[in-house]
């Protein structure tokens, strides 16, 4: 029992390490494209390996009193299949909103598929899965703990989708709970983005589903049921950014990185958790030191990641001397993930400025070449911005001792949050 003991206690020790101190890759593009050079798409769709669709319809539904209604009439009306997948999903009034709606299409012969990650859907019970199943709900935990499976421990399914007929499909950073539902007067809504599609790029969002579903249960999805033609539903311009830790190098690193160097005016950002790494604090430096203008809304006191929040504030001071804009939203909870550039591009997903969703959690993000959508987008950051007060350098250096004394020990957080 003493070696074993000991064999555990090395094993725990390695994992650690490797988890905290594998180098990451220093991302940097060998040449600057703008994005609107002509062949910038073109680049950005063979390096991320993603098909570009034209001919879709895309609605962004700002905060949960938007996208819960929304969502839950798409199900309410699907005909013949549901997928959805969910970091998130605790039970609650908003859960139980869900639960019905999903269990009374399954009871009526639509074929209902869920996918829950085992740790940020932990607190599904036995009572809500029992509903679920009874009805004919098919669900499934991504990366349940299991001895033979703990080398993957720390990769998370993100994701956030919903897809009902292969035709309709919801993308962004909400998962279902009561906190961005706004209902409790004690507990102010989360502010979150989603956004409604239609059109050739819901089979891409649906492929990803698909995707996870397969690793879960080894079923492949097929049939109209899931992937029925689809007919252009107007005229924006989209692509699925899809990630995982498998692909090292991930898509969403890429593509937030080539967008950001790409800009000309201007690059906005909102995200729950910014701990850039090294080579991302230089792009963002570097691009603000050629006048690109760059605001970043994070959250303030009010957020769900106290040590996170003092970690973020770790790294401000290259990017404050850079010029990079950084703004504490105060309202309540920040948790939009949205990037903005000169008006013209937008990504909307799971993705948050972090190491853990560069390399470590599966993610997905929808990223849109459309003005009218990005300006929506941009009123949304310009609110947002009203509802923050900015960090200056000389708020930065004043900041409080404790914290000061704090943050160089919550740098790990860096390479996993």
């Amino acid at each position: 029992m003493t070696w074993l003991a000991l064999a555990g206690a090395l094993f725990l020790i390695w994992f650690v390490l490797v988890l905290l101190f594998t180098p990451g890759i220093n991302y940097q593009v060998r040449a600057r494209v703008p994005i609107d050079a002509p062949d910038f798409l073109h680049t950005l769709e063979s390096t991320c390996q993603a098909a570009v669709h034209d001919g879709n319809r895309i609605d962004v539904l700002t905060d949960g009193a938007a996208f819960y209604p929304a969502m839950l009439d798409a199900i309410r009306g699907a005909t013949r299949s549901i997928n959805m997948e969910c970091y998130i999903f605790q039970p609650g009034v908003i859960a139980n909103r869900f639960i019905g709606a999903l269990c009374e299409r399954a009871a009526h012969g639509v074929t209902v598929t869920l996918v829950l990650d085992a740790v940020g859907s932990s607190g599904m019970g036995g009572a809500e899965m029992t509903r679920l199943r009874s009805a004919g709900v098919r669900v499934e935990y991504y990366q349940r703990l299991r001895w033979y499976s703990l080398a993957r421990l720390n990769n998370r399914t993100h994701r956030e989708l919903l897809v009902i007929d292969g035709r309709i499909g919801f993308a962004g950073g909400a998962g279902v709970a009561d906190w961005w539902s706004g209902d409790d007067p004690a507990q102010p809504a989360w502010r979150d983005t989603m956004v409604r599609a239609e059109g050739p790029v819901v089979a891409a969002l649906q492929g990803v589903l698909a995707e996870n579903w397969l690793e879960c249960c080894g079923e492949i999805l097929t049939g109209r049921e899931f992937f029925p033609p689809l007919e252009p539903a107007g005229d924006v311009l989209a692509f699925v950014v899809k990630s995982s830790p498998s692909d090292r190098a991930t898509v969403s690193r890429v593509t937030f990185q080539m967008l950001m160097e790409g800009a000309r005016r201007d690059v906005l950002v909102n995200t729950p958790y910014f701990l850039p790494d090294r080579a991302l604090r230089a792009c963002l430096a570097r691009v603000a030191r050629r006048g690109v203008r760059i605001s970043i809304v994070v959250p303030g006191p009010r957020t769900d990641q106290q040590w996170v929040r003092l970690a973020s504030r770790r790294g401000y001071q290259a990017l404050l001397e850079a010029g990079v804009r950084i703004f504490e939203y105060e309202p309540a909870m920040m948790h939009a993930k949205m990037l903005i550039v000169d008006d013209e591009w937008a990504v909307v997903g799971t993705t948050n400025v972090d190491n853990r969703s560069f390399e470590h959690n599966d993610e997905v993000n929808l990223a849109v070449r459309d003005r009218p959508l990005a300006g929506r987008l941009r009123s949304d950051h310009e609110r947002d911005l009203a509802a923050s007060r900015e960090v200056t350098l000389q708020d930065w250096r004043q900041r409080p001792l404790w914290e000061q004394l704090i943050g160089p020990a919550v740098w790990i957080l860096e390479r996993q949050q």
